[in-house]
């Protein structure tokens, strides 16, 4: 699990990218530097060139990368003033090396590094000389703006990956291969599930009926698992009053992600980009007593969020979105216990989509953040031993909580050994204070409710990707969109096929039948391409005794066995949640 890349691979990986930046300007001139540093899972080097950068091009940069690994230069620090700093940057015409120069605070020490005749204004640290750099690849090439603004040039983004050994480079780029053979992008157009359509808009999701299915069921089943946890279920409107948004802070500390309002009968509107005020609303719709908390409302409610267009990744990052919102509402003494029944309720979640291993991460105060130091710290201190009461192992994510309170974040590992955000606990003092939100103690008095945002799956398109790409997009049995796909050999059994396709649906199988001339072969090869969990084989012999031959996806041929026997052992398999592993 990804959970931080260690120091030493972190030298070695941003040493990597000074070396590749070095063959870049070996290669090709001029070329102007931005910032290249290592990530979790190898580096990438920003470069403004006239040269447009291809994937036919990496060869010869990896080959030249390769002669200054083997050449061995040290990498040397040479610690700088300010105005030597910008007088060797003049002169060598680095103009975005200029402005990161100028971004770099008074007294903090200035450094340059030097590899043979390569050098850049870096902080560091690096390996001690080119020839200590492992295993490398050069992975792709994208447009990235000058400090992510649109406004700014474009440069060129080459990203790569090293590791110590080619062993392990090896090992990394088949996992690379198997993501793409996972994408959910790729398999969303095969197996026809959504789409994004350009005359609508991009970050707007279309779903398809086999992937809308899909959703019911996902959605059906969150539905019946929080009647049972004792949430009451809302619906919202779209749009609220430009007032609200004030009250609740959304138009400081978040405008940036919201749409431009809209004039209604002379009043400003927005979209939302979030539920909770809207539940506040129903909270605050009569008096409330310390024996009605606490409440606990939820919502699959869609909302709208500005996204840039270089960050929309298919249904993982998107512009309108379905979130599987709850807030708790509570007394200060319950706020402990219903954490902790949302980090119980959270990981049975999981368990039933067959996401076993979970990380919890704990994300304190942001520097942009509302409220009194001292209730951040009251807030954290309770996530914090829920977590522990739980027996949890986390992390602390120093920074990472919402400007509105702390959080945990809890991530998911799927079938490929990669990291998911998904379920998110966040604490919220400002929100009952903004509101005025009361309820009426034992004394009789008005008290301050304390309040909990949560959501488990996040949102639906986000993890229906997700999902997807777990499964490889043949989803067990209970989700399947098609569970069943009747296979009659001839025409003279189309009959009886319809016959068994209508049986299996009376008994709630979703079952289709392939009415096509193709013989059985082809058809059975389509239904596997298409992932459907089982095909029920008939021909005259089955027809006669009431029976199909069952054959499973991977398992292959099941014999052939009476349609009520095959009816009842679908049955039992779809009611077994996450028992099926992902493929």
């Amino acid at each position: 699990m990804n959970r931080g890349t260690a120091p030493d691979i972190e030298r070695m990986r941003h040493s990597a990218a000074h070396v590749m930046a070095a063959a870049v300007c070996r290669l090709f001139q001029p070329v102007r530097l931005d910032i290249g540093p290592a990530t979790n899972d190898g580096f990438y080097y920003d470069f403004d060139l006239p040269h447009r950068l291809g994937t036919e091009d990496f060869e010869r940069i990896e080959g030249e990368m390769a002669k200054i690994v083997a050449e061995d230069h040290p990498f040397v620090r040479e610690e700088v003033t300010r105005e030597e700093a910008r007088r060797r940057l003049e002169a060598a015409g680095q103009t975005y090396k200029l402005e990161r120069l100028a971004e770099i605070p008074d007294g903090e020490p200035i450094t340059l590094y030097r590899s043979g005749e390569f050098w850049d204004l870096c902080r560091g640290p690096h390996v001690e000389s080119t020839g200590r750099i492992g295993a490398f690849k050069l992975l792709s090439v994208a447009g990235s703006y000058f400090h992510g603004l649109e406004t700014n040039p474009m440069l060129q983004r080459v990203y790569g990956t090293a590791f110590p050994s080619r062993e392990e480079l090896e090992a990394y780029l088949g996992r690379l291969e198997e993501a793409r053979r996972r994408d959910h992008r790729r398999l969303g157009r095969e197996l026809d599930l959504f789409s994004v359509e350009e005359a609508v808009g991009p970050g707007l999701i279309h779903w398809h009926p086999k992937g809308a299915r899909v959703r019911c069921l996902i959605e059906e089943f969150w539905r019946r698992e929080h009647f049972r946890a004792g949430y009451e279920l809302l619906y919202t409107p779209h749009i609220g009053r430009a007032d609200l948004w004030a009250t609740s802070g959304h138009l400081d500390f978040y405008r940036e992600s919201m749409y431009a309002a809209m004039k209604i009968d002379e009043a400003e509107y927005f979209i939302k980009p979030m539920n909770c005020p809207f539940h506040i609303q129903v909270y605050k719709g009569r008096r409330r007593s310390y024996r009605d908390l606490p409440v606990r409302y939820a919502e699959l409610g869609t909302v709208y969020r500005y996204e840039k267009a270089g960050v929309l990744h298919g249904l993982l990052r998107v512009r309108g979105f379905t979130q599987d919102d709850a807030h708790i509402i509570c007394t200060p003494e319950q706020m402990e216990s219903e954490i902790r029944e949302v980090i119980r309720f959270a990981r049975a979640m999981w368990r039933a989509f067959g996401f076993e291993d979970i990380a919890a991460y704990l994300a304190t105060r942001p520097e942009k953040a509302v409220g009194e130091a001292d209730r951040w710290t009251r807030a954290t201190a309770a996530l914090e031993e829920a977590l522990r009461a739980e027996g949890i192992p986390y992390e602390t994510d120093v920074g990472g909580g919402a400007f509105y309170g702390p959080k945990i974040d809890l991530k998911v590992l799927d079938a490929i050994g990669r990291e998911w955000q998904m379920s998110t606990i966040q604490f919220d003092f400002n929100l009952p204070e903004r509101f005025d939100m009361t309820y009426v103690g034992a004394d009789g008095a008005a008290h301050r409710p304390y309040m909990v945002h949560r959501a488990l799956l996040g949102s639906l398109e986000r993890f229906f990707g997700i999902l997807v790409e777990h499964y490889a997009g043949a989803f067990p049995l209970w989700l399947a969109p098609e569970q069943v796909r009747v296979l009659p050999v001839s025409d003279r059994v189309a009959e009886y096929g319809r016959e068994v396709a209508g049986r299996l649906r009376a008994h709630d199988l979703r079952a289709e039948i392939d009415p096509s001339p193709d013989k059985i072969g082809a058809k059975i090869r389509q239904a596997q391409a298409d992932k459907v969990p089982y095909m029920a084989v008939v021909g005259p012999r089955e027809a006669e005794s009431d029976q199909v031959a069952l054959r499973h996806r991977t398992a292959g041929d099941l014999g052939p066995m009476k349609l009520n026997e095959a009816i009842a052992r679908l049955k039992e398999e779809a009611a077994s949640m996450g028992a099926a592993p992902a493929t």
